[in-house]
């Protein structure tokens, strides 16, 4: 069973990102679990957002998949970076807190 829990108010047009984000790595990912958290608001002062007129820039993600099976947590990270990598490079994307586990991590 999937459950995507998202911390922001709406997937409509107000949080493309984190609708493209959750997209991806759903599509991507088939996981268990998803939840993206939008902390955009508590770096918005710091120095290089300044100027920026991005609305979604830092999220937590935590997200479990056995597509992490028999992977350590660096090539996870590498693998949630290349499906994001549009984000990061175009679509404003500043920093992605992640936590990603299987589910028997999880269920440990």
């Amino acid at each position: 069973m999937f459950i995507a829990k998202r911390l922001f108010s709406s997937m409509s047009a107000e949080r493309p990102l984190a609708a493209a984000i959750t997209e991806k790595l759903t599509a991507a990912l088939t996981p268990s679990s998803l939840e993206l958290i939008d902390n955009s608001h508590l770096h918005a002062s710091h120095a290089a957002m300044r100027g920026s007129t991005d609305k979604e820039t830092h999220f937590d993600l935590k997200i479990v998949s056995n597509q992490f099976q028999g992977k350590t947590a660096v090539q996870r990270h590498q693998i949630i970076y290349k499906l994001l990598d549009v984000e990061l490079k175009e679509k404003g994307l500043h920093a992605l807190q992640i936590s990603a586990k299987t589910d028997a991590e999880v269920n440990k």
